[in-house]
């Protein structure tokens, strides 16, 4: 560090003294005298302090590794919590979705059980028809038509037939369970006619179709248990 002090100017003035013989005010020591003490207002004395000034930033590669990680790290854990704070949402979301769904069920359990405790008709319509079923398979069972043709009847235009299509449609209420009664009335109608023919291969085809298509069926509506002999 240079140093620029007006002691310098001090020590190099009785230098140049000696060189000149003494004289009067005016002579050129004097006039270079004056000079010289007009110029100490030119010259500073000052050592520079580092102190005084900030250090200079020094960024070294693995500092700014680390400040991008971090940076990089931060913004990651921000939008993890986004991410759970979306997530909390949804899932209370679909929790609401889950529970309208699980009253409305129960609402509509509520109407069919009502619906089947006011409609005994119709119950003893669908009964009737799980005893006639019955000694209809074991009438095919042991090889005697002519006892399940007495039992069903000779077409489908019976009085029992009708209500037990009047009870079907009674308590029929989605598309699946509708679905599951246009089955039944189809094999129903071929058992009928395969027994009426004699066919005791087509009337085992016709009889399990149209048992399973009606335990399906009571299934669906909830009737299975309020008929005995399923």
């Amino acid at each position: 560090m240079a140093t620029f002090c007006l002691s310098n100017a001090k020590s190099f003035l009785p230098s140049l003294q000696s060189s000149f013989p003494s004289s009067s005010s005016s002579s050129p020591l004097s006039i270079h005298t004056q000079k010289l003490n007009s110029r100490r207002q030119l010259i500073w004395c000052k050592a520079v302090d580092d102190s005084h000034f900030p250090p200079p930033i020094l960024i070294s590669k693995r500092s700014l590794y680390l400040s991008l990680t971090t940076t990089l790290l931060l913004s990651l854990s921000g939008s993890h919590g986004c991410f759970d704070a979306n997530a909390a949402i949804l899932e209370a979301d679909d929790d609401e979705d889950l529970l309208q769904k699980v009253k409305q069920d129960r609402k509509k359990r509520l109407e069919r059980q009502g619906l089947i405790n006011s409609s005994g008709k119709e119950r003893g319509y669908l009964q009737d028809l799980v005893y006639k079923l019955s000694k209809v398979g074991q009438a095919i069972e042991k090889n005697d038509l002519p006892a399940a043709s007495g039992v069903l009847g000779q077409n489908v235009e019976t009085d029992w037939v009708k209500n037990v299509n009047s009870a079907l449609t009674k308590f029929s209420i989605s598309p699946e369970e509708k679905s599951e009664v246009d089955a039944f009335n189809s094999s129903l109608a071929s058992l009928i006619s395969s027994v009426i023919k004699n066919d005791i291969e087509a009337s085992r085809t016709s009889f399990v179709a149209s048992a399973t298509a009606f335990e399906k069926w009571t299934t669906l509506t909830g009737l299975v248990g309020e008929l005995k002999g399923l």
